[in-house]
């Protein structure tokens, strides 16, 4: 995402040769290959790339786009109003997400050495007053975190990258390291029903050419772990009593409401990252009686492939299709914050806070 951050550009390119190559040869690779879709984007931020003259390992300006705009800070937001102009590099992944039903995501920075989860950005409703910001599925993305960092050569250990910072295994909340407004992950977890984490992959931004070898390396095994995971949980279809699959019904795991909720897609399939365990699972096609269905949920990633549980509505004929369509792209949790302020009595309290100033090198 951030041009003059280019480990994890590079470690995509030798990604895409090494899945190329095993392809056939290595077992578990080709039934990866077989069983999974996988779109792998190197870079989101090429000007920047281009831009970046004289290597640095802590800043250059390519770290934004052509615009002079950091890309990372550039989604729409779920907490608060992001007045920043949507560039084109954003607007060009947010038709990709909105265009495929991706479930599991990544995407690559450098300057830390951390495993990153949602919410990068919060507010009281999600837990922001206790450091934390936490998402419907929090036990789930400490998992795909801690699948990263355990399966890295390093980043376990939780040492960061200097003294003054660690990361107890090697993850950490997005919003307890530090609050970030407009962030991919945030918004693909939101709008794009895709579970995605950020991975710090080197203290240095942009290292010599010759370590590039070994942080292929550190992460290869954990790569590969990671992208195993998009077969946690269930996954199946929606169907009318003709067998006509019914896009945009509701599919959600109880007690894990979205603010934005899970709908099936134009094939009426439904994907939901759950780890192993009992679950409730509520479909919903609007106006028709919610369907409820009790799941024991395996770990079934290294058989790639989720749990298959379908849905038919016998009520619903091939003539009605629901028509709702995807949330609008406003702080819908900050709408929901003033829902609740609405209908609860509120105490004022009087907060004195500290303004530091953090300088950057």
């Amino acid at each position: 995402m951030h041009g003059d951050e280019t480990v994890g550009r590079e470690i995509l390119l030798h990604l895409i040769d090494f899945l190329v190559n095993s392809y056939g040869r290595d077992p578990v690779i080709t039934r990866l290959l077989n069983n999974t879709r996988i779109h792998i984007m190197p870079t989101m931020n090429p000007d920047g790339f281009e831009a970046t003259k004289v290597p640095d390992c802590y800043y250059t300006r390519g770290r934004y786009n052509r615009n002079g705009e950091d890309l990372n800070r550039n989604f729409p937001d779920a907490f608060e109003n992001n007045s920043a102009s949507i560039q084109p590099e954003t607007q060009a992944v947010m038709d990709w997400i909105k265009n495929e039903t991706f479930v599991l995501s990544a995407n690559l920075h450098g300057g830390a050495l951390v495993a990153s989860y949602t919410f990068d950005n919060g507010n009281p409703v999600t837990g922001s007053l206790k450091g934390y910001s936490r998402s419907p599925d929090d036990d789930v993305f400490i998992h795909l975190a801690k699948t990263y960092s355990s399966n890295h050569a390093s980043m376990y250990k939780g040492t960061g990258c200097d003294n003054r910072q660690t990361f107890p295994d090697g993850i950490t909340n997005g919003y307890s390291w530090y609050q970030l407004e407009g962030g991919m992950q945030d918004y693909n977890y939101v709008w794009g029903q895709c579970f995605e984490i950020t991975l710090e992959l080197s203290c240095c931004k942009y290292p010599p050419a010759d370590q590039l070898e070994k942080f292929w390396r550190d992460n290869q095994v954990a790569l590969i772990e990671y992208i195993k995971q998009v077969h946690l949980g269930v996954k199946g279809q929606v169907t009318d009593k003709n067998g006509n699959p019914i896009p945009n019904a509701i599919v959600e795991a109880k007690g894990r409401p979205h603010v934005c909720p899970y709908r099936t897609n134009e094939q009426g399939e439904y994907f939901l990252l759950l780890l192993p365990g009992t679950y409730v699972i509520n479909a919903t096609v609007p106006g028709f009686k919610s369907m409820l269905k009790t799941v024991e949920i395996p770990d079934n990633t290294g058989n790639f492939s989720a749990l298959k549980q379908d849905f038919s509505f016998p009520e619903v004929s091939d003539q009605i299709r629901s028509r709702v369509t995807s949330c609008p792209k406003t702080p819908l949790y900050q709408e929901l914050t003033w829902a609740s302020a609405a209908v609860k009595p509120t105490i004022h309290i009087l907060v004195l806070m500290t303004v530091m100033l953090v300088i950057f090198k």
